[in-house]
């Protein structure tokens, strides 16, 4: 019996032992991995993470190929990666699949999704950065000025005589804040609809190919192309306020190395504001600056990093 029980609490020691060795990373190991993004934002963001995370700590971050926002939470729930920026409306809405009225009373959308993203996927955003990088409707100046309209309900009286384009993802159906439910919701009924190439957006407006697009408030590409950012009267889109999105169990396992890698990530918290991030991502899409220059400077300016 005396042998059973010893072979027991070896089992259990080894057990402990080999537990311990996978949760907690050494110092030689430690690491954090982020997959780009598709968007100049967020190649930005990463590139001040690895920054300031390597100059503030012993921890090595690598930069992955590039991924689309869904793929790449996928591959954050499954461990996977590390963290990523993000929005708490893109986190509301696409991830989690829930709609501005599933708000609790009394909550911000920010806190509500950071809940229920911990309690489903054990995933929640860090500090918010400052920016609010929500989606918004753009038309030509010709547009603009041909049938003056400033608002998106404006659009619905002659939305008939205008072609309407976007990147493929927004007309997926995964989350609300999409084509369909904004067509709907608005009562757009365009002359034609085109999903395009990403990168070949701007093109296609400057071109005269598109006369309204789905933009985002901090893409300096708006001012490049001439576009004219139309008010969201009735509130559709709601706020997409930035942050780090990470897997909680990410700073457990590097505490060892580093116990203060969350407060370091917050650093980043409040430093900036939209008009700062389409000055910032216009240096990247226009005048050719790579996100590591742009984000050093910024860090710098700041004074995170020295």
């Amino acid at each position: 019996m005396k042998k059973v029980i010893k072979k027991v609490m070896t089992l259990l020691l080894i057990v402990s032992m080999v537990f311990v060795m996978t949760a907690c990373k050494s110092k030689d190991e430690a690491s954090i991995l982020i997959y780009d993004g598709q968007f100049s934002e967020m190649r930005i963001i990463h590139q001040m993470v690895k920054l300031l995370v390597e100059e503030k700590t012993d921890i090595k971050v690598t930069i992955g190929e590039e991924m689309t926002p869904v793929n790449t939470y996928n591959e954050l729930t499954k461990e996977r990666c590390d963290l990523f920026n993000s929005y708490d409306g893109t986190l509301l809405t696409t991830y989690l699949k829930q709609d501005v009225s599933d708000v609790t009373e009394g909550m911000t959308l920010y806190d509500y999704a950071n809940e229920q993203a911990m309690a489903k996927d054990g995933t929640r955003l860090l500090a918010q950065l400052g920016t609010d990088n929500t989606y918004a409707i753009g038309v030509t100046k010709e547009v603009a000025q041909e049938y003056g309209v400033t608002t998106i309900s404006g659009l619905v009286p002659v939305a008939d005589e205008l072609i309407f384009g976007a990147e493929h993802e927004f007309f997926s159906e995964e989350g609300s804040m999409k084509f369909n439910p904004l067509s709907e919701f608005y009562g757009l009924e365009f002359k034609e609809v085109k999903p395009v190439d990403i990168g070949l957006k701007y093109s296609a407006v400057e071109n005269g190919m598109l006369d309204v697009t789905i933009v985002y408030t901090t893409d300096g590409l708006n001012k490049k192309a001439g576009l004219i950012v139309l008010e969201d009267d009735r509130e559709y889109f709601p706020d997409y306020n930035g942050a780090l999105l990470v897997r909680d169990n990410l700073f457990e396992e590097l505490a060892d190395v580093e116990p203060d890698l969350e407060e370091i990530l917050n650093e980043l918290g409040g430093t900036m504001n939209n008009a700062m991030m389409t000055d910032m991502t216009y240096d990247v899409d226009v005048n050719g600056k790579t996100p590591k220059e742009v984000a050093e400077k910024f860090l710098k300016d700041v004074g995170l990093i020295s």
